[in-house]
């Protein structure tokens, strides 16, 4: 019998690119999402095969599947800022109750547990590049804490799982995922800077664009969440692209591949804003044999020339 995957938030961004590729590896797929963020469209594709299976619901709920699950995994949340600012408790929950909902599930059934924590747990750093060890610099009670403290609450009571039930847990921070099926209207950088260069118009870019991101194509992130997956590393473990570039230099590579005439149009940089993001990646090259493959020249053109499709 084929391995059973559970994959909260499965028609999500990532999500959906993790379902496809379990699948293309032999897993049988139960996604479960709720559609506050993610999108049906996004699994369209999917669901004619006899291996996949789509369930509306909340991943609150997970523990009432009929099902066996030999993996585990926790992309239910949502994920951008204006997403997350306008579901505040929802993203909450997703870190805290729906967390704990699917540890319940994957220490039930023995799985593998995966827990997609994100670079935001850092904060605003103090350390460069983010290494695991950082404790990282966040406010508990600024916009942004909806989203970063239930991360961190997220990781700590996976760990608390592995610690005190033994439960086989993996935390992954996941650093500026990008490619297809990315919301166009979602708010990120990319999707935003994406939109307006092929609409020809002004790119919004917040801040004078000097703070920095270090974008990871969507096919290497899942490659990279993958092999955590498969081995029996708890993390925290960096996936991302260790390639540091400015938000203005990501806004002037958009316009060009997009052979846009848009310009750039400096907007209030929002609070709590990160100045500098960049992975230390060297725990998934040793542990897990990950590097990124996917140049950031390659992975933007195949970005906009998805939306120009959809």
């Amino acid at each position: 019998m084929p391995k059973t995957a559970l994959v909260a938030g499965g028609a999500g961004f990532v999500g959906s690119h993790l379902c496809e590729e379990l699948l293309n590896r032999g897993y049988r797929v139960v996604a479960v999402d709720n559609f506050i963020t993610g999108a049906a469209k996004n699994v369209a594709h999917l669901v004619g095969n006899e291996n996949f299976t789509l369930l509306e619901i909340d991943a609150e709920t997970a523990e009432q599947i009929d099902e066996t699950f030999d993996l585990v995994m926790h992309f239910a949340s949502p994920a951008s800022p204006p997403r997350y600012l306008a579901h505040p408790i929802e993203t909450l929950h997703a870190g805290s109750t729906v967390t704990e909902a699917l540890l319940n599930v994957a220490r039930r059934d023995g799985a593998r547990f995966i827990l997609a924590s994100t670079s935001e747990v850092y904060g605003d750093p103090h350390v460069h590049p983010q290494v695991e060890e950082y404790w990282g610099n966040v406010s508990s009670t600024g916009p942004r804490s909806v989203y970063d403290e239930a991360k961190r609450y997220a990781e700590a009571i996976t760990f608390a799982y592995r610690r005190y039930y033994e439960t086989n847990t993996g935390v992954v921070r996941l650093f500026n995922t990008y490619g297809p099926r990315m919301d166009p209207d979602d708010g990120r950088a990319i999707p935003a800077f994406a939109k307006a260069a092929l609409a020809n118009v002004p790119i919004p870019l917040h801040g004078d664009g000097s703070q920095t991101r270090s974008l990871c194509y969507v096919d290497d992130q899942v490659a990279g969440i993958l092999l955590l997956a498969a081995s029996d590393e708890p993390g925290p473990i960096n996936i991302g692209n260790p390639h540091e570039q400015s938000l203005l230099e990501i806004a002037e590579l958009v316009i060009e591949l997009a052979g846009s005439t848009s310009t750039i149009e400096l907007h209030p940089r929002p609070v709590d804003d990160p100045e500098r993001r960049q992975p230390d990646i060297t725990k998934a090259q040793t542990l897990l044999g990950w590097n990124p493959r996917v140049d950031v020249h390659e992975g933007l053109a195949r970005t906009i020339a998805w939306f120009t499709d959809n």
